[in-house]
């Protein structure tokens, strides 16, 4: 994920989520910091697409950089014109595309930029869309950090002609498709019309931070508990009305009965170990995305002191949220 520095915000644009439809020929960090200087918000981006690849590229802007933990992990789909080396049988290339299926060990390309260790990486699903002559286009479903470039250089030693990617396009990240980005034109024109008085068409390609969450470990609070948790009191049980799975040390995401996000937590305790309404602590605040007074607070103070703060046992403070 790279991180950018903001320019002048404009006072109608929201903390949240673009999707660009990237172009090829920029690199990923230079159309990020061209969306911030567009939108006047610090932004970063996750998941960097090669200069020559283009399609989905999901900018972060304002505080929604501080998803990029879930963000970084979420799957991918691609799709892919390959070329092979020699002629092949299309029975023969659709039963490679089969064999390449499942759970595979790549290491990246020379070209990229991280150390080239050994990985595994799943390939959820490999479509062949089209063949003609030596062009192969396919659609790909894969986990995060899959080189497709070295999955063309395997398929065709495994076809025995050799081969190499042509052209790549994102199609697909997380839950963030092709279907809702916009070109960098598309944001431009919204930004004048915003600084013309009029902020719907800007907003409109602003997505919340609530949808870089689906799927992710997540738990719903009660009102009552909401403003302790924005103060970075520690959530505990008796705060959680509902829960999904997680483990011990894992990111949860903290959600109000509203589905409005109020942070990031880590997990101090399994989810099978506690019910919701249990005492004991479970969520340590990461990171707050919701403003503190924006709920009613269900704690109390002495002596003015703030949660987390206190100058002595006589004037200390519950530091835990919940009722």
């Amino acid at each position: 994920m790279t991180d950018t520095p903001a320019t002048a915000k404009s006072p109608a644009v929201p903390d949240g989520i673009i999707i660009i439809d990237k172009p090829r020929g920029p690199t990923s960090h230079q159309v990020t910091a061209w969306a911030r200087d567009i939108v006047g918000l610090h932004a970063g981006h996750s998941g960097t697409l090669d200069p020559m690849v283009s399609g989905v590229l999901v900018v972060m802007l304002g505080k929604a950089v501080r998803l990029a933990p879930f963000l970084l992990r979420h799957d991918k789909e691609y799709v892919c014109l390959m070329r092979l080396h020699g002629d092949a049988a299309e029975p023969a290339i659709r039963a490679v595309a089969e064999e390449f299926t499942g759970k595979l060990y790549q290491r990246p390309p020379r070209r990229s930029a991280v150390r080239r260790a050994l990985r595994i990486r799943s390939v959820h699903a490999i479509e062949i869309l089209d063949i003609k002559g030596r062009l192969v286009l396919f659609r790909v479903a894969c986990d995060a950090g899959t080189y497709i470039r070295s999955l063309c250089h395997h398929m065709g030693l495994a076809l025995g002609t050799g081969a190499h990617m042509q052209e790549l396009r994102r199609t697909r990240s997380g839950a963030f498709s092709e279907a809702e980005s916009c070109t960098l034109q598309d944001l431009l024109d919204a930004r004048a019309r915003a600084d013309e008085g009029d902020p719907s068409l800007l907003q409109a390609l602003v997505l919340p931070p609530e949808r870089a969450l689906t799927g992710a470990p997540q738990v719903t609070v009660r009102d009552s508990a909401i403003d302790a948790v924005c103060h970075g009191a520690v959530l505990a049980g008796v705060g959680i009305l509902e829960r999904s799975s997680f483990k011990k040390g894992e990111l949860v995401a903290v959600f109000s009965e509203r589905g409005e996000l109020v942070c990031l937590g880590e997990a101090l305790q399994g989810s099978a170990a506690f019910e919701p309404g249990d005492t004991g602590l479970v969520i340590a605040p990461r990171t707050v995305f919701m403003r503190p007074g924006t709920y009613p607070k269900g704690w109390t103070t002495h002596a003015g002191n703030r949660p987390g703060r206190s100058r002595s046992k006589k004037h200390s403070i519950k530091k835990t949220a919940g009722k």
